[in-house]
């Protein structure tokens, strides 16, 4: 079923894969933004949370390639994550010139209200389809994004 902005949109743009993934990327963006902001955090907090819970201690340059970061966003969001209490930063004894990132008690307690959101999100974003052609989906995005990243 096509919004009535679909149907404003030239029938050849709308039947092009990659203009259809750009507005849909650009309303699930606005979506996962206001569920990080109603947590009290943003998407770049989450991104570092979730790599510190998945792989464990990091430098902040192993976080910042991890999940597709600046340099200097990552130093501003584990600033801002530190400051909560989320984070903590210590040298890295072998080399003190870097930052180790370890994820703190109240910084996990975080991710599952940031997990909470961003699933609840998903449920928004996918409403319209059922379980399995959510899998489906996630499959097929996933093949594309590796076949491109490699």
């Amino acid at each position: 079923m096509y919004s009535a902005a679909m149907e404003e949109t030239p029938a050849r743009l709308a039947a092009k894969p990659s203009w259809l993934l750009t507005q849909l990327a650009v309303h699930a963006h606005r979506l996962a933004s206001e569920g990080f902001a109603e947590a009290g955090a943003r998407g770049y907090h989450y991104r570092i949370l979730v790599a510190l819970h998945e792989f464990g201690v990091a430098s902040q340059a192993e976080l910042g390639r991890r999940v597709s970061m600046d340099r200097s966003d990552v130093v501003a969001a584990i600033n801002e994550l530190a400051e909560q209490g989320f984070v903590e930063r210590t040298p890295d004894p072998d080399d003190r010139r870097r930052n180790l990132v370890t994820l703190t008690e109240a910084g996990d307690r975080q991710l599952r209200r940031l997990e909470q959101a961003l699933d609840t999100v998903q449920d928004v974003l996918l409403e319209p389809l059922a379980a399995e052609d959510r899998r489906a989906l996630t499959q097929l995005l996933t093949r594309l994004l590796t076949h491109h990243q490699a």
